[in-house]
């Protein structure tokens, strides 16, 4: 990464890990959730967290898989809080089922971070009926954050701590559909185009954060609610690809563009926990600094046409 690693404002850039994004922060009494915290930088993030000191939910699929990344965090760290509960974005019942648990334990909530995803697969529908990008990325996420809204605001009232949202969305947004989200037709095998749609539910993360942070500043919440960049990271950017050519375009220009783990998990540990990002709200980042969408990443009515437009997908 060293030919992009001028650091920007926040003295952070693109070859700055997780670690040393939350040096000397102390996480000690926060709680956060993390979905799709088995792999990449979902595990990365997990681990920061704990070694900061917040105690961290993984919201995952596999549970299995969950309980051996519990076991190396505790290894390296053995006082981390690290606990595993069952999530499958792509079930709204599933992500019902997970907030009511969540919910019932009277665990606090001061973070919560939308990690999970899936890149670029077939034209698939989830168990809803629903476009499985679509459905994983953007409806899961959606639904879950706004089950879990009220115990973030009555965590952030009794810590009197700000409450943070974190949308971990993607440059792809940049490589949607023309008209943005494509609301007449998400379920459209016909003019289906994977990268796009993928592009598509990026973008959703973005105006979700947006709507959201306008909502929670007009409730006079203090719980902010952003987007960002990770980064590309080589672990999970070919999942679709044929693998043979996918291998020599790693090999060629991996160690020069795409970034590892510990980079990739940066910029979300950054808007989780850094002083610098108090009281901002409604912005996406990359490499750990304030960046810039497409216009279609700042348009209010885009993005209250989408919150309407998923609230009504989900009755």
């Amino acid at each position: 990464m060293w030919p992009f690693s001028r650091k920007g404002a926040s003295g952070f850039s693109s070859s700055s890990t997780a670690q040393e994004v939350t040096q000397g922060i102390d996480a000690s009494g926060l709680t956060a959730i993390v979905t799709g915290a088995t792999s990449g930088i979902g595990t990365e993030t997990t681990r920061v967290l704990a070694l900061r000191g917040a105690h961290v939910v993984m919201a995952v699929r596999n549970l299995g898989a969950a309980k051996q990344v519990k076991e190396s965090i505790l290894k390296e760290f053995p006082s981390a809080k690290v606990d595993a509960m069952e999530l499958d974005l792509s079930s709204i019942q599933s992500v019902k089922n997970f907030a009511s648990q969540y919910k019932s334990s009277s665990r606090p909530l001061n973070i919560l971070i939308n990690n999970a995803g899936i890149m670029a697969c077939p034209f698939t529908l989830s168990k809803d009926n629903i476009e499985l990008q679509f459905a994983t990325n953007h409806i899961g996420h959606f639904v879950l954050t706004n089950l879990l809204l009220d115990t973030m605001k009555k965590t952030s009232r009794q810590s009197k701590r700000e409450g943070r949202i974190v949308n971990v969305s993607s440059e792809a947004h940049r490589f949607t559909y023309s008209q943005g989200i494509r609301f007449d037709k998400i379920n459209d095998q016909a003019s289906y185009q994977r990268w796009r749609a993928y592009g598509q539910s990026k973008l959703a993360n973005i105006l979700h954060a947006n709507e959201l942070a306008r909502r929670l500043k007009e409730d006079g919440a203090d719980i902010t609610a952003n987007s960002l960049h990770p980064g590309t990271i080589a672990t999970n950017l070919f999942r679709y690809m044929d693998m043979g050519v996918a291998t020599g375009i790693v090999n060629a220009i991996g160690r020069l563009v795409l970034k590892n783990v510990q980079q990739g998990a940066a910029t979300t540990c950054y808007v989780a926990l850094h002083p610098q990002v108090k009281g901002v709200s409604g912005k996406y980042f990359s490499d750990s600094n304030l960046s810039k969408t497409t216009s279609h990443g700042t348009d209010a009515d885009l993005a209250k046409k989408l919150w309407d437009f998923s609230m009504n997908l989900i009755k």
